[in-house]
C-alpha cells in the first residue's frame, strides 16, 4: 500500500491542477485541507494504533478498535466530517490572518466547504489505496491497508518514521512558503 509520499504527492498534484483549470478559485486553502484528509485522514486510526501500541496495551486496544471504525470512505466522513469542518474553519482562518496563505476571495473556508474536501480527501485517500490492493479478494485486506498488520506489539522503526515526518512537513512547509510568497501562476511551481 501507498506510504504518505504518494498520498500527498498526488493530492498536491491535483490541488494543482484544479487550481490551474479553476483559475484560481481552487485556492491553496483548498489544497492544503484537501491534501491533508488524504495523507492522514483515514489512517489516523491506524496511527493511533501504531501510537498505542508503544505506550500500553489499553491504549492499543482503543487504538485498534478507532481504526476499525476510522479507516473506510465512508465511516470517516460521517464520524469525523463535523468535528474536521469545524476545525479546518476555524484553522483556515487563522491562516488568513497570518498571511500564511492567500485566498481569491480574501476569506476563510466555509464548513460546507471544509466538509466536501473532508470527503473528498477521504475518497482520494481510499482511491489509491485500492490501486495497490489485491482486486479486493485478500484476507488480511483491511489489516494491510490499515498498516496494522501486526499481531502483538507494533514493529517501530524510529528512523522510518523521523524521516518520513520530516520530508511531509517539508514538502507541506515548501508549500505553504511557494504559495504565501510572491504570487506564482500554478504552472509555474511545475517548472521550478
Amino acid at each position: 500500500m501507498p506510504g504518505p509520499g504518494p498520498h500527498l504527492m498526488y493530492t498536491m498534484a491535483s490541488g494543482l491542477a484544479l487550481t490551474t483549470l479553476t483559475s484560481g478559485r481552487f485556492s491553496p486553502h483548498h489544497t492544503l485541507i484537501y491534501t491533508i484528509n488524504a495523507f492522514f485522514g483515514p489512517d489516523i486510526g491506524s496511527f493511533s494504533e501504531w501510537l498505542g501500541s508503544i505506550l500500553g496495551s489499553s491504549l492499543q486496544l482503543l487504538g485498534s478498535s478507532l481504526a476499525d471504525y476510522i479507516h473506510d470512505p465512508f465511516y470517516y466522513i460521517l464520524i469525523l466530517g463535523l468535528p474536521l469542518c469545524v476545525l479546518y474553519t476555524w484553522v483556515s482562518k487563522i491562516l488568513l490572518q497570518r498571511k500564511l496563505l492567500d485566498s481569491v476571495s480574501g476569506l476563510p473556508l466555509s464548513r460546507r466547504q471544509c466538509f466536501l474536501l473532508v470527503s473528498a480527501g477521504s475518497l482520494s485517500h481510499f482511491f489509491l489505496d485500492h490501486l495497490f490492493e489485491e482486486n479486493g479478494h485478500s484476507s488480511v485486506y483491511t489489516w494491510i491497508l490499515s498498516t496494522g498488520w501486526w499481531k502483538n506489539r507494533a514493529p517501530v522503526n524510529p528512523d522510518a518514521v523521523f524521516v518520513v515526518g520530516f520530508l511531509c512537513i517539508c514538502l507541506i512547509g515548501g508549500f505553504i512558503y511557494l504559495n504565501r510568497s510572491l504570487y506564482v501562476e500554478p504552472y509555474m511551481l511545475i517548472l521550478m
